[in-house]
């Protein structure tokens, strides 16, 4: 059985007026509103704190608090918000009246209560438009919907240059920006974020491939040594990975 604390607190212990991450609820007869709040906060700062027994304008009222009470409020919190979230929830004194307070957390964001996602906009909560929604998921997701972080398919490890991989651990020890040692290239590739349990991804081919072209067409590097504008000393083409025609660039 869930447990709950009870916390003694004064009036100096909380901001005497709702912001964008604080919520003043004046009893549980408020708590589908409540629900929405809290997701209103998550979604645009991931966390806050909501108080049941305190009216809109900071004045203290209190209301009954049992153990049945802080179990209502976990079950409704529980049963309408999605993704799931774990608060703390506790029964305070404040000016020797009896309420409660709701911590919550979250980055699973865009959070939604009795299926609509709201937005915390000063100490207001408003509907999320489907246009607003679409940017909020598209933020969350920005970095996995990058094309250099998508699963190359059909790469494996033996896709892996061994060499350019000892080079750039030896790279990293000299810089001692990436506490990477003499581990397994499957390790220091999941250390970089380059392997997943769903693959490599591309560039994992394109940094450290052995033949990244089989994968990507139109990989290659021009190089040239010029003796005047229109002739040239030396030129080459490479169709390494990317540290290989850094290599090559240099050398010519």
């Amino acid at each position: 059985m869930k447990t709950y604390k009870r916390m003694k607190s004064n009036t100096k212990n909380i901001i005497s007026e709702e912001t964008e991450i604080i919520e003043f609820k004046r009893s549980t007869s408020e708590l589908k509103e409540a629900v929405i709040s809290i997701v209103a906060i998550l979604n645009k700062h991931q966390k806050g704190k909501l108080y049941f027994g305190i009216k809109n304008d900071g004045t203290i009222v209190g209301q009954d608090v049992t153990e049945n009470t802080l179990r209502e409020i976990s079950k409704a919190i529980s049963d309408h918000i999605e993704p799931k979230i774990y608060p703390k929830i506790n029964k305070i004194e404040l000016d020797n009246k009896s309420c409660v307070i709701v911590e919550f957390e979250g980055s699973e964001n865009p959070y939604f209560a009795y299926g609509r996602a709201h937005i915390r906009v000063s100490d207001e909560d408003r509907k999320l438009s489907a246009k607003e929604l679409e940017k909020l998921i598209l933020k969350k997701n920005r970095y996995l919907l990058r094309w250099d972080n998508e699963i190359c398919e059909g790469a494996s490890l033996n896709d892996i240059d061994n060499s350019t991989i000892t080079g750039f651990v030896k790279l990293v020890k000299k810089s001692k920006r990436i506490s990477i040692k003499n581990e397994s290239k499957e390790l220091i590739l999941r250390k970089l974020g380059l392997l997943t349990d769903k693959g490599l991804t591309n560039a994992a081919i394109l940094l450290f491939g052995n033949n990244p072209n089989q994968y990507f067409h139109n990989l290659t590097l021009k190089c040239g040594r010029f003796k005047t504008e229109s002739t040239f000393i030396d030129i080459k083409d490479s169709n390494e990975n990317l540290f290989q025609q850094l290599n090559t660039a240099l050398v010519l």
